[in-house]
């Protein structure tokens, strides 16, 4: 855990390969690119796979042969497989300028701030069917790729943090880490509270239910997001988000 306190030194990560980045500076690599298989490749195998519609088979022994899986195999099929695209497309905020951190920070005028340091802030998804849905990010603009290592550190640290004040929420039976990343260019980890003994929510079918649940009223998932705000600020210092109440919460 980071010490109490936005002022609080946060770790560095260590650099296992200083020495290495000493005699040879650079972002290089040991095999050359040509040894790795192209995405052309990669899809004409799965295109040797699929029927002459373009689609692959439901592996039925896989994830729609659990228990778990939210949908009925009866006329279950798959969408034919398109080629690659000529290129990935732009993300929201690809740059810096153009992303919503280049503005400054808007006031918690909806109540979702659940908890802020002067470098991360975790928000609260007012959207979801689940009894808590959090969206960790840092202040400054970065991708998951491109993270410094002390915010790289400290995110691992948080992470747990988030993860712990999730589980005490009691409604709650498990915490889903997820990160995505396709749609926006500003790093953004997604916590998942799965309700607890709710058995046919495990695993990765989650979101697929999410979606399909009825919505969480905005003060019940203000009233689960305040006992992850209180925790957090006990193991991590920051400050707790106003979350439908009134003053200053610390």
């Amino acid at each position: 855990m980071t010490e109490p306190g936005d002022d609080a030194a946060h770790p560095t990560a260590p650099d296992d390969h200083a020495d290495d980045h000493a005699d040879n500076p650079g972002d290089t690599v040991s095999a050359p690119p040509t040894e790795a298989e192209s995405v052309e490749d990669y899809y004409a195998r799965i295109a040797a796979a699929a029927g002459d519609d373009g689609r692959l088979p439901v592996a039925v022994e896989e994830m729609p042969g659990w228990d778990i899986y939210p949908y009925e195999l009866e006329g279950l099929r798959l969408k034919p497989i398109r080629p690659p695209a000529d290129e990935e497309p732009q993300r929201r905020g690809e740059e810096q300028a153009d992303c919503w951190c280049a503005s400054a920070p808007s006031p918690d005028t909806d109540g979702t701030v659940v908890w802020t340091n002067t470098r991360w802030r975790l928000s609260l998804s007012r959207d979801t069917g689940l009894p808590i849905m959090l969206v960790l990010q840092p202040v400054e603009h970065h991708d998951l790729p491109t993270l410094p290592g002390d915010l790289a550190a400290e995110m691992g640290q948080l992470v747990v943090a988030v993860a712990d004040a999730v589980e005490h929420v009691p409604s709650v039976g498990r915490v889903q880490l997820a990160k995505w990343g396709d749609g926006g260019a500003h790093l953004h980890l997604v916590f998942l509270g799965r309700p607890a003994r709710m058995l046919q929510f495990r695993g990765s079918p989650l979101i697929d239910w999410e979606e399909n649940l009825p919505r969480v009223p905005l003060e019940v998932l203000q009233a689960n997001a305040r006992v992850v705000a209180e925790r957090m600020v006990v193991h991590v210092g920051g400050r707790a988000g106003d979350l439908g109440r009134t003053g200053p919460q610390g």
